[in-house]
């Protein structure tokens, strides 16, 4: 017996990576629906083998649906998914809307799975931000060992983070370059991203942080230990798909640098390619549709009493969003439901 899913916002970006990864991981589904805004109905898109066509969000009912895994933003999540939840539908959503709702839990299932039985609460599971998700993923295995006491972390993240349209400006862009007249403005971002960088990611806060950045403090804290002090700087990259981050620890106790590397060889979601040697380590080009989150450069801070430094890379589609939100989906139907 498996499970009744919608899935909400199937024709975006994670929307068709939710369906790619249930369909992959052979979730044990029994009925399956894809559902958009109006202007997509009747639109096609793929659930492995089979081809779905899009139903209108705004007059289904979700009532008897097991799971809603939600890839809209926050002010269609605002609208509907309360609606669900009240339906009995156990909402998983993918926006900001309910990340840091203290009755929300908000879920890594590698980090945190024991969290997962707060979802009766509102009947609302939160996904994390793409660029916390995969940083907690190599976090958790390491505070257990030494207890974390800060971190330093500086991203590297894909335009694919923004949506179609910024991998379209970018496509357009580095064309543009090559083709006098055929200049592409910025309009999803405030400069070029083409043959640049721009250290700025989501609205700027009082504090001088950008949203983006304060996302990873609060939702570090939230997911792992409130007690590390988190500090981040969140930069948009010209790559496509595949978010990078030099993340820099200090625990509270010494912890080696070998040590470290096995501890993460062996922890779930994480695959260390860690050789001191040309392209002995993972571009976040080659970690595109794939499943785990990757650890290179692992090395000791001698700058501090205990610290460490690495460079983890991840398919922010996957990891970042879909693959996450699957993974809860899972994580849900294993401990709470049990039907699959």
């Amino acid at each position: 017996m498996g499970y009744k899913i919608a899935v909400v916002g199937a024709t975006g970006n994670v929307g068709r990576e939710m369906l790619n990864i249930l369909a992959e991981r052979q979730f044990p589904v029994d009925e399956i629906v894809a559902l958009a805004s109006r202007k997509s109905q009747g639109t096609e898109v793929s659930f492995g083998d089979t081809t779905l066509k899009t139903k209108d969000l705004d007059t289904f009912d979700f009532t008897g649906w097991d799971i809603a895994l939600f890839a809209v933003g926050s002010t269609a999540t605002k609208q509907y998914a309360p609606k669900a939840a009240a339906a009995g539908c156990v909402v998983i959503d993918n926006s900001s809307l309910y990340r840091y709702d203290p009755e929300i839990p908000l879920i890594v299932p590698e980090v945190n799975p024991q969290d997962v039985h707060q979802y009766k609460n509102k009947n609302i599971i939160a996904n994390p931000n793409c660029s916390t998700a995969q940083m907690v993923v190599a976090l958790k295995p390491l505070h257990d060992r030494a207890k974390i006491k800060r971190v330093v972390v500086s991203t590297y993240q894909s335009v694919s983070g923004s949506g179609k349209d910024a991998i379209d400006e970018l496509w357009n862009q580095t064309k543009g370059m090559y083709v006098p007249g055929q200049e592409v403005e910025p309009k999803v971002y405030t400069k070029q991203i083409a043959f640049n960088v721009i250290p700025h990611i989501d609205v700027f806060m009082d504090s001088g942080d950008t949203k983006e950045e304060w996302k990873m403090i609060a939702e570090t804290k939230k997911i792992v230990d409130p007690a590390i002090k988190v500090t981040a700087t969140c930069v948009r990259v010209p790559v496509f798909v595949g978010h990078s981050e030099s993340i820099n620890i200090e625990f509270e106790e010494f912890l080696d640098e070998d040590e470290a590397r096995d501890i993460l060889r062996e922890s779930p979601g994480l695959m260390v390619i860690d050789k001191r040697e040309d392209g002995g380590y993972v571009t976040p080009i080659e970690c595109v549709g794939d499943f785990a989150t990757f650890i290179s450069r692992i090395r000791q801070d001698v700058t501090v009493e205990n610290g460490l430094n690495l460079w983890c890379v991840s398919d922010n589609l996957r990891k970042g969003a879909a693959l996450n939100a699957v993974q809860i989906a899972e994580l849900l139907g294993r401990e709470v439901l049990k039907k699959g």
